[in-house]
């Protein structure tokens, strides 16, 4: 198989997954958390790299122009087709990228920063969402005897290691949240008498929750960034090919992004 259909196959499996219960909870807790975020990030364009569930998580960001990058979906007015580790888009054109556990099922994470890195604008912000391989839901993926499925066959890369990869790309780090501190279980009845984990999960193990949020800007060269404080915050509810040419999305599209699979 290759590294394009493996892509594929993993993007299609992770949205079946975010159909389950679990997945349904965590869906509502991440596009929870970016509510908070997104309204606070300005610019003309924003982007959202892969779909993840029904939920519209850009829905609370204030750039006019949205667009969801999918790696089979068909391109129109708001999705584009292409894959993470190549974005289609020109240099410096999008000022927000949202980035629902791209990383944890990407082949070169590492490429995959480094394109975000150039088709963001300066003092433009990446949002990243990723699971926590610290906690309960990294223990599930440890001894789970089905290392194939979903998500446990993702790479759960650890937050300290994101934000150095971060730093190496001269980003300044300007918002952090660990949330879902719930353990990994399907069955609703069960997850909703475990909901005060994620009640006392931010008083008592703040960094051992299943999910974080990162936020990060774009440096502008001279500038002297400030340090970064980190808070829990409590929730309540593959290489691919160079494209053949760029999008300019400045002023291209509008409305939000649609969601397929």
């Amino acid at each position: 198989m290759s590294n394009n259909d493996q892509g594929v196959t993993l993007r299609r499996a992770l949205c079946k997954w975010f159909e389950t219960p679990l997945g349904r909870s965590l869906h509502a807790v991440e596009s929870h958390h970016l509510r908070s975020v997104l309204p606070n990030l300005y610019g003309t364009v924003g982007v959202q790299l892969g779909c993840v569930g029904k939920l519209d998580m850009m829905d609370a960001c204030v750039a006019p122009t949205r667009i969801l990058l999918e790696l089979t979906a068909r391109a129109d007015g708001t999705t584009v087709r292409g894959h993470p580790e190549a974005l289609p888009f020109d240099t410096k054109s999008v000022d927000v990228v949202v980035m629902p556990h791209t990383l944890d099922f990407s082949n070169d994470p590492h490429q995959v920063l480094r394109e975000v890195n150039r088709i963001l604008s300066p003092e433009g912000h990446v949002v990243i969402l990723g699971f926590n391989p610290a906690s309960l839901w990294g223990l599930r993926k440890l001894f789970t005897w089905r290392r194939r499925s979903m998500p446990w066959c993702g790479h759960f890369f650890m937050l300290a290691r994101v934000k150095d990869w971060l730093r190496l790309l001269d980003f300044e780090l300007t918002h952090g949240s660990m949330f879902f501190y719930r353990p990994p279980i399907q069955r609703e009845t069960v997850m909703d008498r475990l909901y005060f984990m994620d009640k006392v999960g931010d008083r008592w193990w703040p960094m051992m929750a299943g999910c974080y949020l990162v936020v990060a800007k774009k440096r502008v060269p001279g500038v002297t960034p400030l340090p970064l404080k980190w808070k829990a915050k409590r929730a309540v509810g593959s290489t691919a090919t160079e494209p053949a040419t760029r999008i300019s999305v400045k002023g291209a599209w509008g409305g939000r992004p649609r969601h397929y699979g």
